[in-house]
């Protein structure tokens, strides 16, 4: 319960400091010359909220179990291969 309350924090923070990111960078360009599309879709803008936004991405993966790269099918393969590679270990003694 408490990953899952920590992720919800993560969460909002990132959605909160974002907006005022966003716009901060918005009124900055603008205030700069840039029309507001310029300056909305500028990469600088969204920057912090990409790359913030993969973190909070991975954060979610953890608290609710999904690993999309060592599922429980690829764990079970490497737990029989090592059980295979010690049996035909144990067959040189026997």
């Amino acid at each position: 319960m408490e990953q899952l309350k920590g992720f919800y924090i993560h969460l909002v923070v990132f959605v909160l400091v974002n907006i005022m990111i966003i716009t901060g960078a918005v009124i900055g360009n603008m205030n700069n010359g840039e029309s507001f599309v310029d300056s909305f879709f500028n990469f600088n803008t969204f920057s912090t909220f990409i790359f913030w936004g993969i973190g909070v991405i991975f954060h979610g993966f953890k608290v609710f179990s999904y690993n999309p790269f060592f599922s429980k099918a690829w764990e079970e393969r490497q737990i029989q291969k090592y059980m295979d590679a010690d049996k035909n270990e144990m067959k040189k003694y026997s």
